[in-house]
């Protein structure tokens, strides 16, 4: 498939190098090519450029040109962005387009442990379902570290992820994707208003990781025989 990733940071790397590794058609969308290029992240050093120039198969394209032909357009920006990027990507080019969102409504502006800054009656995933009324958006991995998104093996045992949105079709495919990353428990927690609760699972699974020490973790669904 012909995959278009928005966004140049952990997420968006390490998605759009596991899609890359399966084969599918990656690009990845940036609002500054060169600027993303040469940029360097002042939290761990690390620059997309040297992660771009060991991915080689992966274009790089801005917002604008990057979701022209995609059949999936994976949003693994900050919350805080995601509209404003999506928008850049453009209404024509996400309609009819299946539209994974990874993305959370964290609002750090007070510091460790983020607040949320929509939720309970609303959710991110609403809110760009309704700035992209013809996009079919599919909540997904959101509740999970990057490494786990795309690799869920380096953790031993079966564990669960969540997949929500109003399009079965889509939330099919994005399934076929999820277990080609080789998630093997994925729960569909019905339609894009599930959003809500999957976004609000993040202060909690925030505070699992400053109690572990680690985001190498996820939890386990466990139903009835």
């Amino acid at each position: 498939m012909r995959i278009t990733v928005v966004g140049t940071g952990m997420v968006g790397q390490a998605v759009a190098g596991r899609l890359d590794e399966l084969g599918h058609d990656v690009t990845v969308g940036t609002r500054d090519v060169d600027a993303s290029l040469a940029r360097i992240d002042p939290t761990d050093g690390s620059a997309f450029g040297t992660w771009a120039a060991a991915h080689p198969d992966v274009r790089v394209a801005r917002f604008a040109d990057a979701a022209a032909d995609a059949d999936v357009v994976v949003n693994a920006t900050s919350g805080l962005v995601s509209l404003d990027a999506l928008d850049e990507v453009g209404a024509d080019a996400l309609a009819g387009t299946v539209l994974m969102d990874l993305s959370n409504p964290l609002d750090f502006s007070r510091g460790f442990p983020p607040t949320l800054f929509v939720k309970d009656t609303d959710s991110l995933g609403e809110q760009i379902q309704a700035a992209f009324p013809e996009a079919r958006v599919v909540k997904t991995l959101n509740t999970l570290t990057a490494e786990l998104m795309v690799r869920p093996d380096q953790l031993a045992g079966d564990h669960t992820v969540f997949v929500g949105g109003d399009d079965p079709a889509a939330k099919q495919v994005v399934v076929d994707l999820l277990q080609s990353m080789g998630h093997t428990d994925v729960m569909d927690l019905g339609d894009i208003t599930s959003s809500r609760g999957a976004e609000m699972f993040l202060p909690l699974w925030l505070r699992m990781m400053q109690s572990l020490g680690t985001g190498m973790f996820n939890v386990k669904v466990v139903r009835e025989p």
